[in-house]
């Protein structure tokens, strides 16, 4: 039994937002703001709503806010009740079971008489109906002096009087005006679903009187004691509960060995590092309230909590709620465990550094299924959910896992990844192999450039030396442009594909980033192959095979462009060379519609690459920059180490092209882009004032920035 979706509507970001669960864990990600923390307070206040989890007027989404003052205010009327839709938050559970799972806990909620329909339903409302609506209005009518005619703050007082509780219902699947009034029924869910959350917002510091985690084993061990989980550990310790602390200071040992366990599991904490024990301080005759420090070890010294690193501190604090929420999720043995446990951890990564990150998100499934299992050998049904800014995390993730957050026009929408499998050409079957572009893909992201995830813009770039010249390239532009909006100040991520950005353009559009491609033009003409010794080459038939020698875009033998990107976004074949040279700037704006790309002012791609500058076009990105920086090259090879010199000499000398020297004098591209960094001067509001930015790059810049 498993929930496979959750939607939830009007509450907060989230107005209509519906999100698929993985049977064991999702990875929830998104950029900030994008409805993450919204998920968690919805499921906090709507499955576990209590006096201290009260629905507040600011929870409510922005339309349906107005929708109420509109009404309280008299400017929209109150439809008859017969025409009525209830205004108000839902939530809205799906679970599926299957026939071998144990539906005792559930039967009162199973609605459909089909064998075939194995759903389940559940439903959380908060909403007004007729009656106290008008009930509502008539009273900021009546009231309005007191509340300056505002009905925002009338709402804000008396929203709750007139809304009432959460009502809880069970739906069914194929008709959801058919339901059952569990509140009403006073049909209980506690046996039905347990929902527990670690906060982001967790109390941890490192400041002398912080006792955290020595606080979190005492309530450890009532749990322990409270589940009859670890009973002899519990008697011993009782039993030996006046004697020396040192001898207390084992037991505890022995109490939390498999918390320590799973402590040392995320790493970090090696004998040549650090590692915890938990020692008694005892002072009264309560038993561990009060009375325990949590220790960590040091090469021989034992020091106190606050004395480790706040990362270290975080960690361990959430590992031991991890165990005390799993505590509670197992209950006591003379208790049935719920028949569907959620649990939501909220940004594990907060205070820690990349590889504390990695570890966790290796180890935590391992951590979860492990206290699953009840000391009677019940295993809990349990399903998780992380939300996560981290992209070491994601790189650490399973794909299938992850489910993307984006918001836009107001609204959130969740993506499961793995449905762009789908996109890239998935086999219907289910152990079909992975699309070669969607199995490339996944690897790259996951191996090398998670934080695409987390970007609002990208620029996807061929090579070493566009990737470590941008940054200062778009430095350059932000001080030649200073009344506008700063590239360097937006998020923005730079992304090395070679020549493939064709491969991300189903992710670009699945995720709704605006991407700048800078790519080389790649510009050639057909000759026939030949051998070492002149002779034509043929293959097995005879025919003559071709090759294709590079040359300039504008030279009069040039006849077709081999970049298969360029041909792939514009949809042209690769001899359309006069149309990739007439193309405006404009022009290079693409929008996806159905399963192509095409021009359009507000499209989200731009492909840039190189252009005439002063009567020159060139073919790479070095080509380009030649043409157009010979000043800044200078005379003296010495400063260029990475150019050939005879090669440099003779283009300074004028005795051979730009295109030249790009072909055959370079010789370290990385090292080519270090030297111009190096070589770069400062003049007035400009950290890179000697050189010129090929137009191409200047042009997918300006774009990118608006």
């Amino acid at each position: 039994m498993k929930i496979t979706r959750i939607e939830v509507t009007n509450f907060r970001l989230l107005k209509n937002f519906s999100i698929n669960l993985e049977n064991n864990l999702s990875l929830v990600i998104g950029k900030n703001n994008s409805g993450k923390t919204s998920l968690l307070s919805a499921l906090e206040k709507l499955i576990n709503n209590s006096e201290r989890n009260k629905i507040s007027f600011d929870d409510f989404n922005v339309e349906l806010r107005e929708k109420l003052t509109n009404i309280i205010s008299k400017k929209d009327d109150i439809p008859i009740e017969s025409e009525y839709e209830p205004l108000g938050v839902q939530l809205k559970l799906f679970i599926e079971y299957e026939n071998h799972d144990d539906l005792g806990e559930v039967s009162q909620l199973i609605m459909s008489l089909d064998p075939d329909d194995k759903n389940i339903i559940l439903g959380f409302d908060y909403r007004i109906n007729h009656t106290d609506l008008c009930a509502m209005q008539q009273e900021f009518e009546r009231d309005k002096d007191k509340y300056d005619c505002d009905p925002i703050l009338f709402l804000a007082e008396n929203q709750q009087k007139h809304f009432g509780g959460v009502i809880k219902k069970s739906y069914l699947s194929t008709d959801h005006s058919v339901f059952t009034n569990l509140t009403k029924e006073k049909i209980s869910l506690d046996e039905v679903i347990s929902f527990r959350s670690v906060s982001a917002k967790r109390n941890v510091t490192n400041k002398e009187n912080d006792k955290t985690l020595s606080g979190q084993t005492a309530k450890i061990y009532k749990k322990t004691e409270e589940s009859d989980q670890q009973k002899e550990a519990v008697e011993l310790f009782k039993k030996t509960l006046r004697t020396t602390d040192k001898s207390l200071s084992d037991i505890y040992q022995s109490m939390f060995a498999r918390l320590l366990k799973n402590v040392e599991m995320f790493g970090g904490l090696s004998a040549a590092d650090t590692s915890i024990k938990i020692a008694s301080t005892l002072q009264h005759r309560e038993l561990l309230d009060g009375n325990t420090t949590v220790m960590y070890r040091h090469d021989a010294h034992e020091l106190p909590e606050h004395f480790n690193g706040l990362g270290y501190m975080n960690l361990i604090s959430m590992i031991f709620e991890i165990d005390l929420l799993m505590t509670s999720f197992r209950r006591a043995a003379t208790e049935r465990p719920a028949a569907l446990n959620l649990l939501f951890i909220e940004e594990p990564e907060a205070h820690t550094h990349p590889q504390m990150q990695y570890v966790f998100i290796k180890n935590i499934k391992s951590l979860l299924k492990e206290g699953q299992k009840r000391e009677d050998g019940l295993s809990i049904n349990l399903q998780t959910m992380i939300s996560t800014h981290s992209s070491h995390i994601v790189a650490e993730s399973d794909f299938d896992d992850i489910k993307f957050l984006k918001r836009a026009n107001g609204c959130v929408n969740a993506k499961s990844l793995k449905h762009l499998k789908r996109e890239y050409g998935e086999k219907e079957k289910e152990n079909a192999t992975e699309p070669s572009h969607f199995r490339f893909l996944k690897q790259y992201l996951t191996l090398n450039r998670a934080e695409l995830f987390f970007a609002d813009k990208a620029v996807l770039v061929e090579g070493d030396t566009e990737r470590i010249l941008l940054p200062a390239i778009m430095r350059k532009l932000d001080q030649e442009n200073p009344g506008l909006t700063p590239l360097l100040s937006q998020n923005v991520s730079i992304v090395e594909v070679g020549a493939h950005s064709q491969i991300f353009e189903k992710f670009i559009n699945f995720i709704g980033i605006k991407a700048l491609i800078l790519t080389d033009f790649d510009t050639g003409y057909t000759i026939p192959d030949t051998d070492n010794c002149g002779a034509v080459k043929t293959n097995a038939q005879g025919d003559v095979i071709y090759t294709t020698k590079k040359c300039p875009p504008k030279d009069k033998l040039a006849d077709h462009t081999s970049n298969n990107a360029l041909t792939f976004y514009h949809g042209k074949q690769r001899r359309d060379l006069k149309f990739f040279l007439d193309l405006k700037t404009e022009e290079k704006i693409l929008l996806k519609s159905e399963d192509t790309w095409k021009n359009h002012v507000d499209g989200n791609l731009f492909t840039a690459y190189q252009t005439e500058e002063n009567g020159y076009c060139g073919r790479s990105f070095e080509d380009a920059f030649f043409s157009i920086n010979k000043e800044f090259l200078g005379k003296d090879p010495k400063r260029f180490p990475s150019l050939v010199a005879k090669h440099f000499n003779a283009y300074v000398s004028e005795n051979c092209s730009a295109f030249e020297l790009a072909e055959k004098g370079v010789d370290k591209k990385t090292s080519l882009a270090i030297e111009i960094l190096l070589n770069s001067e400062s003049k007035a509001n400009s950290d890179f004032s000697n050189w010129i930015t090929p137009h191409y790059i200047q042009e997918g810049l300006e774009w990118l920035r608006n």
